[in-house]
């Protein structure tokens, strides 16, 4: 739903905090949930904590009053928009906080309001305006304790000693402290979290890109076959019924290879976690591809010998064949191809060639089957060149790392 309003710009677009943008904008997102709970549990802790401190500073600060009791409950209430206006609130409770100390009101929980609100704010990445509303607050602190406290109530009161500046300056440490730590560890899991999103997502267009390939190169291949064969047997179907015969017994056959192995695609999307059915194709059944070409019209030679390849190289060796063959059938006036099988080194050579000449204007295959062609290639590795010969005809060379075939 989000998503969908974000598209039609119904909606506010949700944004992970910027703490690099140390600028005071309140760009929090206005769906933030409210903390009632911990508002509410401030809201009994401070007034409460104020009145224990109150008793414990009698005679060195002046009595809690009407007045001092709304500054308390106004600063713990500003507290549950910390999430939506984090900037507010810690300018809100900063200034109440001063006005507190300035009316001379004992020392005690109010203090707790600033720490969470600068504690909201600098989590929320407003960190400028964290540290200029505390360094308000100080600011005020110093100049009650060691200046204003002469016109300021309490009567007789004296200035604040160093003892209590050092406990001062240390809950200030300990306030940029632990809101800098909560950043840092908030950003680190934003972070985290996007790596693994788009890590997911690479993962789910990797694979959406490997089953379009496979689809693509069984229906591609046998739908070829079909189509020729079909097309023999409309013609010879009066004149030559038994060749008519042959083409449908054709046409059954690939398409029930065609089928097989459609299912078995479609059953590792239904169980990605368990072991395939049946092992994927390889080099092993180049025979089958020869004998269904030979089905379609178009006569293969093989020429060396089939490498030992590792899993993922001989798939995509057959599927190679596989499509260069296909394209030929589809594309290429010749009945007759070769296919050149290479060991050198570390690498396997696939050269498959036909005489031509071209029968469409997508003489060598389609632009899906060359694409596939070369992600296939990529993706181990190798490399993968086609196009026209300077003789006539049509050409298909790839390059793919043998790797290292696992013992059976």
């Amino acid at each position: 739903m989000d998503g969908q309003q974000e598209r039609r710009g119904g909606g506010r677009p949700r944004r992970w905090p910027r703490p690099w943008a140390d600028d005071w904008a309140d760009d929090e997102p206005r769906t933030a949930p409210w903390p009632w709970r911990s508002t509410l549990l401030l809201t009994v802790l401070v007034p409460a904590g104020s009145t224990f401190a109150a008793h414990a500073q009698q005679g060195e600060r002046a009595a809690l009053d009407p007045f001092a009791r709304v500054l308390l409950l106004v600063a713990c209430g500003l507290l549950l928009w910390r999430r939506r206006h984090p900037v507010a609130v810690v300018f809100g409770t900063a200034v109440t906080a001063a006005v507190y100390l300035g009316a001379g009101y004992p020392y005690g929980p109010v203090f707790l309001t600033v720490a969470v609100a600068c504690f909201a704010a600098v989590v929320a990445g407003h960190r400028r305006a964290a540290w200029t509303a505390l360094g308000i607050l100080c600011a005020v602190h110093l100049l009650v304790a060691h200046w204003l406290y002469r016109w300021l109530p309490p009567d007789g009161d004296a200035p604040a000693s160093f003892a209590q500046e050092i406990v001062v300056t240390g809950w200030v440490v300990a306030i940029v402290a632990v809101a800098e730590l909560a950043r840092a560890r908030r950003e680190q899991w934003a972070r985290d979290r996007a790596e693994r999103a788009q890590a997911a997502r690479r993962r789910a267009d990797e694979e959406r890109l490997r089953i379009a390939r496979e689809l693509h190169d069984v229906l591609a291949h046998s739908l070829s076959v079909i189509n020729v064969q079909a097309g023999v047997g409309l013609a010879l179907l009066d004149s030559d019924p038994d060749q008519a015969r042959t083409a449908l017994t054709t046409i059954k056959s690939a398409s029930k290879e065609a089928l097989g192995e459609v299912r078995q695609v479609l059953d590792n999307l239904r169980a990605p976690g368990a072991a395939p059915r049946a092992p994927a194709p390889g080099l092993d059944r180049l025979p089958e591809l020869v004998e269904q070409a030979a089905r379609a019209g178009l006569t293969v030679e093989v020429l060396g010998e089939r490498p030992r390849l590792s899993p993922g190289a001989d798939l995509a060796a057959f599927r190679i064949v596989q499509e260069a063959l296909t394209n030929v059938v589809r594309h290429s006036g010749s009945r007759h191809a070769r296919v050149h099988l290479e060991r050198s080194g570390t690498a396997v050579r696939l050269r498959v060639d036909d005489d031509g000449p071209a029968t469409g204007a997508d003489a060598g295959g389609s632009g899906n089957g060359l694409a596939g062609m070369r992600e296939r290639a990529a993706a181990l590795g190798g490399t993968i060149e086609a196009g026209p010969r300077p003789d006539g005809g049509f050409r298909v060379l790839a390059e793919l790392p043998a790797g290292e075939r696992e013992d059976r």
